[in-house]
C-alpha cells in the first residue's frame, strides 16, 4: 500500500530516498558546525565572579526571637472589671484594653464638686466680712483681735478649697485610669483576668506584646566578646530562612556558671515568629582578606572538592580547592582561584573539563568587589 501525503500517493521507494536525503543534510550541517569534532554542544550555565572580601571564622550561638516591648499591663485603680479585650486583638498605643466599674468614682466626683461650690461660697462671704471689719477697724470701731480672727477663718477656707480641688483632680484621674490603656501598640496575647472579677491596684489584666518591633536575644561565649561590637554584621538562621542583620547591643556582663554573655541582634525583616529558636553566626576570630565564592559553586566529591572556572574562550577548567571560613552563602576557597575569576554556580554537575559553556544574556554576575555586572554570551 502506498502512503498518502497531503492527498498524493508516493511510492515507498521514493519516500525512503527522501528520508535518507534529510538525514544526510542534518549530518552535513553537524559536521560544518564543528560540533562533531569538538564534542558536545555548549552547556547553559550561570556564573559569578570570585570575590576578595574580609571574612572571619564564626560560631553559631543559640538565640530566641523576642519582642522589644512585652508587658503585663496592670491596673492603677481598684474595682470590678466590666470588660477586657479579646485575645489576639491588635491595639494602638493609648487604646483602652480593659475597663473597671467607675460608678463609685463618679459619685465621689459629684461630692467633690459640691464641696468646692460650698467652700467657694464660704470664701466669698469671708472676703466680704473681712472687708467690712477692716473699715470698722480703721475707724476704731471694731476690735483688732476680731479682725485677725476673721482673716484666719478666711485663710483656712482658702486652703480647704485648694484641698477640695485637688481631691476632685484625683477622682477625675482615677476615673480616667479606670479605662486601662495600652502603653504601646501591640497584640493582646493573654488575659489574666476576666470581666466580673475584682481587681486590686497593681493587679495584672492582660499581656500585651509588640509583634512588629522584634529582635534576637542570643547567648554567646565570653571568648567571642572581644570580636563583637554594636553595629557588627551577623547572620541569623533558622530551619527555613536566613537574614543578615546588625548587633544592637552587647551586654558586657557574663554569667558565672555558663560563661555566656547576652547579645541583642536587630531584626527588621517581617515574618519571624516571637519565641522561635534561631542561631546567630558570631565572629570568633579577627577578619582576614580571602577569596570567596558562593557555596553553590562547589562540587563535592568523596575524595575532592572542586569548581569550574570559565576561561576567556568560554570553556571551563576544573580547579581543585579547599574551603575555609564561611559567611552566609559565601565561603572561602584556597587554590588556583583569584578574585575576578568567573566560576560556575549552576549547571556545573554536568560539565567536563574543556567543555564550552553558554552564559545567558540575562544572567547576573557579581564582580570581585561585589558590584553586579551583566554576563556575556558564550
Amino acid at each position: 500500500m502506498q502512503p498518502d501525503i497531503g492527498g498524493f500517493f508516493l511510492p515507498e521507494r521514493f519516500l525512503f530516498r527522501l528520508i535518507l536525503a534529510c538525514i544526510g543534510v542534518l549530518l552535513t550541517v553537524w559536521s560544518l558546525s564543528g560540533n562533531a569534532q569538538d564534542g558536545p554542544p555548549p552547556a547553559p550555565v550561570e556564573v559569578v565572579y570570585a570575590q576578595d572580601r574580609a571574612m572571619a571564622s564564626t560560631t553559631l550561638a543559640p538565640g530566641t526571637i523576642v519582642s522589644r516591648h512585652d508587658a503585663a499591663v496592670a491596673a492603677e485603680t481598684s474595682g470590678r472589671l466590666t470588660w477586657v479585650a479579646e485575645i489576639g486583638e491588635e491595639v494602638a498605643a493609648g487604646d483602652v484594653i480593659a475597663r473597671i466599674d467607675d460608678q463609685q468614682l463618679q459619685l465621689q466626683l459629684r461630692n467633690d464638686q459640691a464641696t468646692i461650690r460650698r467652700l467657694e461660697a464660704s470664701l466669698k462671704y469671708s472676703n466680704r466680712q473681712l472687708e467690712r471689719e477692716r473699715k470698722l477697724a480703721s475707724q476704731n470701731i471694731a476690735a483688732r483681735n476680731q479682725l485677725e480672727e476673721t482673716e484666719s477663718r478666711r485663710d483656712m477656707t482658702e486652703q480647704e478649697l485648694i484641698q477640695a480641688r485637688i481631691s476632685r483632680e484625683q477622682t477625675s484621674l482615677l476615673i480616667e485610669k479606670s479605662g486601662i490603656r495600652a502603653p504601646f501598640a501591640g497584640r493582646v496575647v493573654e488575659r489574666y483576668r476576666e470581666a466580673g472579677e475584682f481587681l486590686s491596684v497593681g493587679g495584672e489584666v492582660v499581656r500585651l506584646v509588640d509583634t512588629r518591633n522584634i529582635e534576637v536575644r542570643a547567648q554567646a561565649p565570653i571568648s567571642v566578646a572581644r570580636y563583637l561590637h554594636e553595629g557588627a554584621i551577623v547572620t541569623v538562621r533558622d530551619r527555613d530562612r536566613e537574614a543578615t542583620s546588625t548587633v544592637r547591643a552587647v551586654i558586657p556582663v557574663g554569667d558565672q556558671r555558663s560563661r555566656m554573655i547576652e547579645v541583642r541582634v536587630a531584626l527588621d525583616e517581617p515574618g519571624w515568629l516571637i519565641g522561635a529558636a534561631v542561631r546567630v553566626a558570631l565572629p570568633e576570630t579577627e577578619p582576614t582578606q580571602v577569596v570567596a565564592v558562593p557555596r553553590d559553586a562547589l562540587i563535592l566529591r568523596q575524595d575532592a572538592i572542586y569548581l569550574f572556572r570559565v576561561n576567556g574562550d568560554d570553556t571551563v577548567e576544573q580547579v581543585a580547592v579547599t574551603t575555609g571560613v564561611g559567611d552566609g552563602e559565601m565561603i572561602e576557597v584556597r587554590g588556583d582561584v583569584n578574585a575576578g575569576d568567573r566560576v560556575v554556580t549552576r549547571g556545573g554537575e554536568r560539565l567536563r573539563p574543556g567543555q564550552a559553556v553558554l552564559i545567558p544574556d540575562d544572567s547576573d554576575q557579581t564582580s570581585a568587589n561585589g558590584d553586579v555586572k551583566l554576563a556575556r554570551t558564550g
